[in-house]
């Protein structure tokens, strides 16, 4: 693991990179796609095997460089066509090695769900992932319990929604969970990765969902998922569908990967 990225790591520090990423130009598009507007929700619940959603990323505050940045649209166009029902494409230039651009060019070659995958703070980040052809968003509900964005969740979400977009809502404690759950989110997430250590355990995803009636909910267990056993343990927990990025990314050949965590279930 990459020590000085951890040590460097905090929920504030992704929120003043996204401000920095803001002031920097980096959502400021030239471009604006227009394409039919695809449901997270429905292709998960439309999956005759494990919904994945596949991350193209090529660094994390975890674990540093993952792979070198090859071309984005290969990769997410492999993905696709190997099972994966949506991709995540990280936009985020500062920590992660992100960009906008993979998002655009990406749009331009796959037309399954997109997620854009960035730490949210502001509306001109949900209007570049409008522009950038993106049909969902992420919202971390920790970085706004703690005031680091420039509005309230239920402001940015309202305002994704007027855009057309769709709004994963990104928890990773009992108390997130439970606040999440009354406000009857369509689509949420739980992130097996603890924010303030950055330690993995998949087993998060069991012992939130045991705790509380997801009801109409579609849940996504995220991070630390690796082998068709983990998308297994995670199915019979109650998870809906799974997001996998780093396990994707680091092998050397990602179709065989996504097809075996695709055909798990």
């Amino acid at each position: 693991m990459n020590k000085f990225l951890r040590a460097d790591f905090s929920i504030k520090r992704l929120a003043e990179n996204s401000f920095r990423a803001i002031d920097d130009g980096a959502y400021d598009l030239k471009t604006s796609l227009t394409h039919d507007p695809a449901s997270l929700k429905k292709a998960i619940l439309s999956c005759p095997h494990a919904p994945l959603i596949t991350e193209v990323k090529f660094s994390s505050p975890s674990q540093g460089r993952i792979r070198k940045t090859d071309v984005p649209t290969e990769i997410a166009a492999t993905m696709v066509k190997s099972g994966a029902v949506a991709i995540s494409v990280l936009t985020q230039p500062y920590l992660f090695d992100g960009s906008m651009d993979y998002l655009v060019a990406i749009r331009k070659v796959v037309s399954v769900p997109l997620l854009m995958k960035d730490i949210m703070v502001s509306r001109l980040q949900i209007d570049a992932a409008r522009k950038a052809g993106a049909d969902c968003i992420l919202l971390i509900k920790t970085l706004f319990d703690r005031d680091l964005a420039e509005e309230s969740m239920e402001s940015l979400s309202e305002y994704a929604t007027k855009k057309g977009l769709h709004v994963l809502v990104e928890i990773h404690t009992d108390e997130e969970f439970a606040e999440v759950l009354k406000s009857k989110r369509d689509l949420v997430g739980i992130n097996n990765r603890n924010l303030d250590n950055l330690k993995v355990d998949i087993s998060t995803t069991e012992r939130l969902l045991s705790s509380h009636d997801k009801g109409k909910s579609t849940i996504i267990s995220e991070s630390g998922i690796a082998a068709p056993e983990d998308i297994q343990y995670l199915r019979k927990a109650g998870a809906d569908a799974f997001l996998v990025g780093t396990s994707i990314m680091e092998t050397g050949d990602i179709a065989h990967k996504v097809r075996e965590l695709y055909n798990s279930l």
